[in-house]
């Protein structure tokens, strides 16, 4: 393939990139925009392939199949409960390429046309040190996060003396080697840039608490954005770098939109600062204070008999897979002329847009469902609030408690509406490890249970 033809086929490729992320940017067009995108990848790499200058398609045949089976058994297989972590482990595994890469061009720079060993070429070098430091400090990063979200580690923020001024040094350490890698071309400066990038990476995270676990997700997405468009440069690939450009781009944005949303600051985000000094919170000594209990045919009574409902969903309905049941409840309700409306948190889920990915599998209208900010007037209209395994992101700890983990976090008033139907297991403390007073209001009604079980019922009990 000739270099005027790789080019035409490079810029298609990128303008199906553009066209898939603006796709993704509604439940509606999302199914489109997924397959722009992999029209687009499948382009880049054959156009990639092509490439006259490859004598050898053993290993890359072997990548492409490797890859393409883990990715496509993953795909089978992961519950949609696990896409945050499954986001995590394989922005991990697009950190750890770059190093990869980034290595490979370093100790072989003629094959990559940048050079000679020791003698590499003062923009390439630039390059690769960036994609280097940015991937490394990706995949310690986001191994941090999947650990967080599978719950390997502690979901509680994990902070040590000085921390803020350790993560200072090594940042002064980095920015000192990578100066060093350009004018000493040695091994030793390389792998001790990427050392100290593995160490920061680690130490960014772990202060982060679960509550704020879903900017992180998007903060890891845009590094490794990032880390793809370096490497983009030191392999001479437009399209990689356009790709890289667009998620480093897109994900900083979005981490921004959800920090504002979050009440965050976006710089304590890429500091790795927010959550490490909130201590308050915890379990609260509630005393004779005691959650009322209710039962399927109570809900189903309340909610037939009332003019407006509004459904928080949360991990607790994906966790048990309740979307489907839901519908079919608000069907019902609708039947009997009850206005049913859904209200979406940003970060319901530990992941943007989870819920919504999950109500529009169930073919819940996409008119009928609302993000926070668009709806959460009506909740004092609301005759019943149906909160669906939604836990901190309920909590009005969130706007009382300055020193809680979720302080500051946008809360929907649920407790406005005349009846706050809570569907829970226990009254257990959410993600976040922060009792949650809503369960002891006394317009609250506890419906202890499965989410998807106990929405069955009311819906047997509507019918």
């Amino acid at each position: 393939m000739t270099s005027s033809l790789s080019g035409f086929a490079y810029l298609i490729a990128s303008v199906l990139f553009i066209l898939a992320l603006r796709g993704l940017s509604s439940p509606e067009t999302a199914r489109r925009g997924n397959i722009f995108g992999i029209v687009g990848m499948v382009i880049a790499v054959a156009t990639t392939i092509s490439d006259p200058s490859i004598v050898s398609f053993e290993f890359i045949v072997l990548g492409i199949l490797v890859g393409g089976s883990i990715g496509t058994a993953v795909a089978r297989k992961i519950d949609m409960t696990a896409l945050p972590q499954l986001v995590a482990a394989f922005h991990s595994l697009v950190g750890l390429a770059a190093v990869f890469v980034a290595a490979a061009a370093f100790y072989s720079p003629e094959a990559y046309g940048i050079g000679k060993v020791g003698n590499i070429h003062t923009a390439s070098v630039i390059e690769m040190s960036l994609g280097l430091a940015i991937g490394a400090i990706t995949f310690s990063g986001s191994v941090i996060a999947f650990a967080k979200l599978q719950g390997i580690m502690s979901g509680n923020p994990i902070t040590f003396p000085m921390q803020h001024s350790v993560n200072a040094s090594i940042a002064a350490v980095i920015i000192a080697l990578i100066i060093a890698l350009i004018a000493v071309q040695s091994a030793e400066i390389f792998w001790a840039l990427a050392f100290a990038s593995f160490a920061i990476g680690f130490l960014l995270i772990i202060p982060i608490g679960g509550a704020d676990m879903p900017v992180v997700v998007s903060m890891l997405n845009s590094y490794s954005g990032w880390a793809a468009c370096g490497i983009g440069f030191t392999l001479s690939n437009p399209a990689l770098i356009v790709t890289g450009a667009l998620v480093g781009s897109s994900g900083a944005i979005l981490s921004y939109i959800m920090c504002k949303g979050m009440n965050r600051s976006i710089i304590n985000v890429l500091l790795g600062g927010f959550g490490g000094d909130a201590l308050g919170g915890g379990t609260i000594d509630r005393g004779d204070q005691n959650a009322k209990a209710g039962a399927a045919d109570d809900a189903a009574f309340l909610m037939k008999n009332a003019s407006k409902v509004i459904i928080v969903p949360g991990y607790g309905m994906a966790v048990s897979q309740a979307q489907h049941a839901l519908r079919e409840m608000c069907d019902l309700l609708k039947g009997e002329g009850v206005e049913v409306r859904y209200a979406i948190h940003p970060v319901a889920g530990r992941m943007p847009g989870h819920m919504n990915v999950l109500l529009a599998e169930a073919n819940v209208p996409y008119d009928e469902v609302f993000e926070l900010e668009e709806i959460n007037h009506e909740f004092s209209t609301a005759d019943v609030v149906y909160v669906i395994g939604a836990n901190d992101t309920t909590n009005p700890v969130a706007k009382t408690d300055p020193q809680s983990p979720i302080a500051g976090m946008p809360i929907p008033d649920v407790e406005k509406s005349g009846t706050v139907l809570f569907v829970k297991r226990s009254l257990s403390p959410g993600y976040a490890g922060v009792d949650n007073p809503l369960f002891y209001a006394d317009n609250t009604l506890m419906l202890f249970g499965d989410a998807k079980k106990m929405t069955e019922k009311i819906v047997q009990a509507l019918g």
